[in-house]
């Protein structure tokens, strides 16, 4: 299998690029399987405390690559077999493979930020969406175009755009399936901040890093999927609940210790807890698969 997405890492950040800049770095069944192991692979590493995607060359992702056909309709293929050998199906349904990526986007307990150069379209566009931070360039457009292509929502994004940006915001641009500027990322909320495209990996790479060097990797695993967790809780009482439970298990830990220490001696903290080592067991998985 040809590497069509890179994997490095930089002090205590991982950076995973999408890797066919010709291709606009368009998804393919090999694509999203890779992406899908380096997220494991950053993940499951004790000393990746952030991650970084983004997109080689102009583009971030121009969405499927039409060369394989939505699914490999009407025409198998090797790979589209092994896909769902491996990620499963709903019955005779296959999974669709942009939902497979956004999912395990959303299941990550380190923190995920995008860096989203030139166009993301269909499941470019939704791929961003799991994500905890989206930095974007001047000249980014995204685009939910799926109607456009004859298809419909995908890669779950009916679930998360309309938690990201709303459902009025999200029915706008999922209907009209428009290219969306920078500044109207930025103005719905999907967008955190716009940087200079020449400056958006540095930006992605620095505000990774101050979370990895400043956060305990325990704790900020905890809340990123207690945050995301708790969007599908009926109330409040459910997140009252977990958070509960965590601030009294949290109390004698040596992150907690360790947190008030540098605060009181002005100092950069240096956390020993580690993720998956430490990550606590009683936070309810995110997305629950059983549901």
């Amino acid at each position: 299998m040809d590497a069509v997405v890179s994997y490095e890492v930089t002090g205590p950040v991982a950076v995973i690029t999408l890797d066919r800049p010709e291709q606009g770095n368009a998804m393919t069944f090999e694509l999203c399987t890779q992406v899908f192991d380096a997220l494991e692979r950053a993940d499951d590493d004790e000393e990746v405390g952030a991650v970084v995607l983004t997109g080689a060359g102009r583009n971030f992702c121009v969405g499927a690559d039409l060369s394989e056909g939505f699914h490999h309709a009407g025409r198998p293929s090797r790979r589209f077999s092994e896909f769902v050998e491996r990620f499963g199906a709903f019955g005779d349904v296959p999974r669709d493979a942009g939902g497979v990526i956004t999912l395990r986007l959303a299941a990550m307990r380190t923190p995920v930020i995008a860096a989203i150069n030139g166009a993301a379209v269909g499941g470019g566009a939704s791929m961003v969406l799991p994500c905890d931070i989206r930095l974007v360039g001047g000249s980014t457009r995204i685009g939910f175009v799926f109607g456009r292509r004859g298809m419909p929502t995908e890669s779950g994004s009916s679930w998360f755009l309309p938690r990201v940006v709303g459902i009025t915001r999200a029915a706008e641009w999922v209907l009209t399936g428009r290219l969306v500027p920078a500044e109207e990322l930025y103005a719905g909320g999907l967008a955190t901040r716009i940087v200079p495209d020449d400056a958006l990996l540095d930006e992605a790479l620095a505000l990774a890093g101050e979370i990895a060097r400043n956060t305990s990797r325990v704790a900020t695993a905890t809340s990123r999927q207690l945050l995301w967790g708790m969007l599908s809780a009926p109330g409040p009482w459910e997140a009252h609940r977990h958070e509960s439970r965590a601030v009294h298990e949290f109390a004698a830990a040596a992150d907690v210790a360790e947190g008030v220490a540098s605060f009181l001696e002005k100092r950069v903290p240096d956390y020993s807890m580690r993720v998956p080592r430490d990550y606590p067991s009683y936070i309810p998985a995110w997305p629950d698969p059983a549901q």
